[in-house]
This record gives C-alpha cells, sequence and structure tokens, in this order.
C-alpha cells in the first residue's frame, strides 16, 4: 500500500487519466483483436483444412485475456511515474503472464498436433498410437516443468540450488511417491516393449475388453458390456494379459456326441463327415477328429481345427456354418444326437422278494 501511495502522490490526476485511458484502450484492443481473429479463422477453416488453421484456432482459443491484461497496465505504467519497486513488480507480473500464456499456446499447439497424428493411425497402427499418446503427455508435462524454471528463475529463486535441494530430497520424495512413480515407468515400459497397445482386445483375469487409452498412471479398457475399467499400469503389467489381437490364428476344439444305439458302420464314418464339414469352409484348417471317449450318455467324439483369423466374429460365423454341416449330414446318415438320458431297468415279479429288497 505504501508503494501505491507514493506512486499516487509522484503524479496528478491528468496522469492518472492518461494512464487508465491507456489501459483501457490496450484492454479493448486485446479483445477486439481476439474475437476477430477468432471469426476469421472460423471463416477459414470453413473453407479450406489445412494445418496451419488449425493451429492459429487452436492458438486462439487457448489465449486468455486475463493474462494479457497485464500488458496492458504495463503499457498504462509508461504514462505514469511509478517507485522503482512497483515498476519492476508491474515488469515481473508481466513477465511471468505471458510466460504461462507462452505455455499454454505450446501445450495447446503439442495437444492439438498430437491428436491429429493419433486420429490418422487410429485404427491402423496401434503401436503408434499408443506411443504418441504418452509422448504427447510427456512433452506437455515437460513444456509445463520448463515454465515452471522459468517463472522461478525470474522471480529470483536459486535454480541451481533448487534442483540440487530436489536431488537430496529425491530419495525421500521416491519412497513417499513410489506407487506413482512405479505407474510412470510401468507406462514406459508399455511404450517401448508394446505388451497391448491401444485397440488390442486383452484378458486380465476375469475381466476383458478393447483397450481404448493408455495414459501415464492408468490404462482404460472398454468391457465387451460396455463399461470402462481403468486399469493401474504397475499393476496391470504384474498380472498375467492375455491379448487377442496378436493371434496369428485361432485354435478351436469342439465335441459332438452321438447316441450308444449308433451302428458300428455310421459310427466308423463320423470321422470322415466331421473332417468334410471342417475343410469346406473358408478360411479354415483341419487337425483332427477322433473318437474320443464312452460318455455317461453319448459317444464322444471330438474335432480340432483352425480358423485363420484372429477375429471373433469370423470364429463365430465359421463355426456355426460348421455346426449346420454337420445336422445336415447327420439327418441324411440318420445318425442320432446324444442328450442327457437315464435307462431304468425293471425287475420282473417273479424275481426273489430278497433281491428286491437287496436292489
Amino acid at each position: 500500500m505504501k508503494l501505491l501511495y507514493e506512486a499516487w502522490r509522484a503524479n496528478d490526476l491528468y496522469d492518472w487519466t492518461i494512464a487508465a485511458a491507456i489501459v483501457a484502450g490496450v484492454a479493448v484492443a486485446i479483445l477486439v483483436i481476439e474475437y476477430v481473429a477468432l471469426r476469421v479463422v472460423t471463416v477459414l477453416s470453413r473453407r479450406t483444412a489445412t494445418p496451419i488453421v488449425d493451429v492459429l484456432a487452436q492458438a486462439i482459443t487457448a489465449t486468455k485475456a486475463w493474462l494479457l491484461f497485464p500488458v496492458a497496465i504495463y503499457a498504462g505504467a509508461s504514462a505514469v511515474d511509478l517507485p522503482r519497486k512497483l515498476e519492476q513488480l508491474v515488469d515481473t507480473v508481466v513477465v511471468v503472464a505471458l510466460m504461462v500464456q507462452a505455455a499454454l499456446w505450446a501445450n495447446r499447439f503439442i495437444r492439438s498436433s498430437f491428436e491429429r497424428q493419433i486420429a490418422r493411425r487410429r485404427g491402423v497402427d496401434g503401436g503408434a498410437v499408443t506411443t504418441l499418446s504418452l509422448l504427447g503427455v510427456a512433452a506437455r508435462v515437460s513444456i509445463w516443468m520448463l515454465t515452471g524454471l522459468l517463472v522461478l528463475n525470474h522471480l529470483k529463486f536459486d535454480i541451481t540450488a533448487l534442483i540440487a535441494g530436489l536431488g537430496i530430497g529425491g530419495v525421500a520424495v521416491a519412497l513417499a511417491v513410489q506407487n506413482i512413480l512405479g505407474d510412470l515407468f510401468a507406462s514406459l515400459s508399455i511404450a517401448l516393449d508394446k505388451p497391448f497397445v491401444v485397440g488390442d482386445f486383452v484378458v486380465v483375469g476375469e475381466l476383458r475388453g478393447t483397450v481404448e487409452r493408455i495414459g501415464l498412471k492408468t490404462t482404460h479398457v472398454r468391457s465387451l458390456d460396455g463399461e470402462l475399467i481403468v486399469f493401474s499400469n504397475a499393476d496391470l503389467l504384474k498380472s498375467h494379459i492375455r491379448n487377442f489381437k496378436r493371434m496369428q490364428e485361432r485354435r478351436i476344439a469342439f465335441p459332438v456326441g452321438v447316441t450308444y444305439q449308433t451302428p458300428l458302420e455310421k459310427l466308423e464314418r463320423i470321422p470322415a463327415i466331421l473332417r468334410e464339414a471342417v475343410e469346406h469352409r473358408d478360411r479354415t484348417r483341419f487337425d483332427r477328429a477322433h473318437f474320443k471317449a464312452y460318455g455317461d450318455f453319448a459317444l464322444q467324439f471330438e474335432v480340432v481345427y483352425y480358423v485363420l483369423s484372429p477375429e471373433f466374429n469370423v470364429y463365430m460365423d465359421v463355426q456355426q456354418a460348421i455346426n449346420v454341416e454337420i445336422y445336415r449330414r447327420f439327418g441324411e446318415e440318420g445318425i442320432e444326437f446324444a442328450y442327457p438320458t437315464q435307462t431304468v431297468f425293471v425287475q420282473s415279479a417273479a424275481a426273489p422278494a430278497a433281491s428286491a429288497a437287496g436292489g
């Protein structure tokens, strides 16, 4: 307050009026320029889709008038005489505000650039999407860390001592945030080793779904039922991850049961029928078909084949066609499918009472 009082006494009313007019004029000019620039860029973006127009649009939307208002105050301060400390304070506020505004522009530019690259590769190159997502987050964090150091340096803090202090206290900080650091290193491992990428279908324990986003701390998986499952990166890498998207082909084994009343000659033809049902389908490779076992109520056959595609829907289409073909062929051959049944043997009335009681 003392500095403001000294400044007020050092200038007459005319000087303060001029200064206020300059502040108001510069503030209005900033708002008008921002509004006009946004309208012009909006019109240009409708007429042409070029990267430079997108960059300008992102920069304008990231502009904060309250961060540019100190520029108006700085311009107005040039019309009056201020105490040296107050003049230095105004200079510091203006520089810090411009640094933060520049960081906002850089942050929005990096974000929009990476989002544009990710959109181009989404659904085509999951590994690139994963890497770009993590690099984008790391770049934005770096921008704000650098801005913070520059601001502290301008505020006359000893950055060298600060960094040294951080180094000395690093062990204590690391122990305090070891879980967070574990997730950060896990995200780095995911980016480098790529056990899964965005778009992969994974199974972790009893949970399964499609990888939707990989961040520095968590990975988001969209389940088949639609809910979002959030995994900690460190916990995720400690688990057994089954990545179905990396399959080149899918091995299928399924049983077929026929009744015990099936004649021997028809029983011997069943493996050939099963083989033909598989081989007549596209994108399949037959492995084997065998009379596997005597079940409780069925003669059990097992068929093993490969679907030459990792897609689950392709597998279901193939399996459906095979099932229909087996049903048709069994009907033509007069072979009956087995289903759970029980046979009850009734003892004749002439049997000894003792035997009946024992049975």
